[in-house]
C-alpha cells in the first residue's frame, strides 16, 4: 500500500494559483455558484476493475481482444471448465482457485502468480513466472527470467509457439524481447526428495491440442495461427537433451535488421535439420567481449555501442561449417560473430550463456 502526503501548494510566481486549479476554480457561468476546483487528476478516465477481472465463470468461453487490456493489471479467480484469452499485453496476472481451464495470455510486463490451479491447460508469456499449491499444470512457455514452481506438483513445460498480427507490437510494449526465453530452466523452490513436481511436455505437443482456438464469434476476429513455423517466439530445446556434441554459437549485433537476420539465420538452420537449443538478447560491453569472442574482440567491440547482441545456439553434426557457410551467403554484407570450429564451439557457447546469465541474474 502506498502513503498518501498533503503538501500545502505554493503560489505560482506573481501569486497566481497553479493552472490546473485556475481552469476548474472560478463561478459557472449559468448559475453564478461557486465551482470547485479540478485539478488533472480528475481528469483521467476512471478505471473500472470489473473490465480487468474474470471471476466465478462456469463453462465459459471469455477474454480480452488486442487493446481492451492496454497495459493494465489482470484478476482471474474461481473459474472452473472455462476457456480464457488475453489477446494483449497486461502489467501482471494472478489466476487464482482454476480447474480444469484453457488458458492463453498475450505479453505480461511483470509476473503472472498461478495459485490453487488445477487441471489447467495454458500459454504464457511474461517476465516472471510462478506458481503456489497447484497440481497438474501444462504451460507453454515465454519468461523472461527463471520460472519458479512453488509447493507444486504434476507442472509440465513446453516451449511457447502462437501467432496473431498484433502480438509482435505487444512484446515490446510489455518489454519482452523474444530472444529471451528460460522456459526449460524450472527452478523448484520446494523439492520433494526422491520425487520430480515437474517435467517437459513432449516435443511433438502441438497448442491447439491443449489450448484450442477460440470458439466465441468475437474472438475469432483475431488472426491466429498456432503453426511453430510462424511462431513469434523462436522454438528452442532448451534443457532436452542435445541430439550432437557439437554446437554452434552464433551472434548477431545491434542494428536495423538485427531481429531479422536472426530470424533468418534459424530458418535456415532449421531447415538443414539442426536444431536451436537456446537464443538471448542481451547488452554487452568491452571486458564481455573480451571473455566471451576471445582473439576476435577488437573487431566486434564497437558494434556493441548500438545496443544489445542476439545469441543463437544451434546444434547438430556439422552445425558450425554449416553456420559458417550459410552467414557468408546470405549475410555477406552483415559483421557477426560464428564459431570457428568444433573445438571452439562449445566454449564458446560456454563464455556466452555464462555471461549472459550473470547479466539476467540467473
Amino acid at each position: 500500500m502506498g502513503c498518501f502526503f498533503s503538501r500545502r501548494r505554493k503560489p505560482a510566481q506573481g501569486g497566481q494559483l497553479p493552472l490546473q486549479q485556475q481552469a476548474g476554480a472560478g463561478q459557472d457561468a449559468a448559475t453564478g455558484e461557486q465551482k470547485a476546483p479540478q485539478y488533472s487528476w480528475d481528469l483521467r478516465a476512471k478505471i473500472d476493475p470489473k473490465e480487468y477481472t474474470f471471476s466465478g465463470l462456469k463453462n465459459e468461453t471469455v477474454g480480452r481482444l488486442p487493446g481492451k487490456v492496454a497495459g493494465q493489471q489482470f484478476v482471474i479467480q474461481d473459474c472452473e471448465n472455462c476457456q480464457i484469452y488475453i489477446f494483449d499485453h497486461s502489467a501482471t496476472i494472478t489466476i487464482d482457485d482454476c480447474v480444469n481451464c484453457q488458458i492463453f495470455l498475450g505479453p505480461i510486463k511483470g509476473s503472472v502468480f498461478f495459485r490453487d490451479c488445477k487441471d489447467c491447460k495454458c500459454v504464457v508469456a511474461c517476465q516472471q513466472f510462478r506458481t503456489r499449491d497447484c497440481r497438474k499444470l501444462e504451460v507453454f512457455l515465454c519468461c523472461a527470467t527463471q520460472p519458479i514452481i512453488e509447493s507444486s506438483t504434476g507442472m509440465k513445460f513446453g516451449c511457447f509457439q502462437y501467432y496473431y498480427p498484433e502480438l509482435a507490437l505487444q512484446f515490446k510494449d510489455a518489454g519482452l524481447s523474444i530472444f529471451n526465453n528460460t522456459w526449460s530452466n524450472i527452478h523448484d523452490f520446494t523439492p520433494v526428495s526422491g520425487e520430480n513436481n515437474w517435467g517437459l511436455l513432449p516435443e511433438t505437443a502441438a497448442v491447439q491440442d491443449y489450448v484450442p482456438l477460440p470458439s466465441s464469434e468475437e474472438l475469432k476476429a483475431v488472426r491466429i495461427s498456432t503453426d511453430a513455423t510462424k511462431s513469434i517466439i523462436p522454438i528452442t530445446r532448451g534443457r532436452r537433451q542435445k541430439n550432437s556434441d557439437e554446437s554452434c554459437l552464433a551472434v548477431f549485433f545491434a542494428g536495423d535488421y538485427t531481429t531479422a537476420n536472426a530470424r533468418k539465420l534459424i530458418d535456415e538452420m532449421t531447415s538443414k535439420g539442426f536444431q536451436l537449443v537456446q537464443t538471448k538478447e542481451v547488452l554487452m560491453k568491452a571486458e564481455d567481449a573480451h571473455r566471451v569472442f576471445q582473439q576476435s574482440a577488437l573487431e566486434f567491440i564497437p558494434l556493441l555501442e548500438k545496443g544489445p547482441v542476439v545469441a543463437l545456439e544451434f546444434n547438430g553434426d556439422g552445425a558450425v561449417e554449416q553456420c559458417r557457410s550459410t552467414v557468408n551467403e546470405v549475410f555477406s554484407g552483415t559483421k557477426v560473430f560464428v564459431s570457428e570450429s568444433k573445438a571452439s564451439a562449445s566454449q564458446d557457447v560456454d563464455n556466452f550463456y555464462n555471461f549472459a546469465d550473470m547479466q539476467m541474474g540467473m
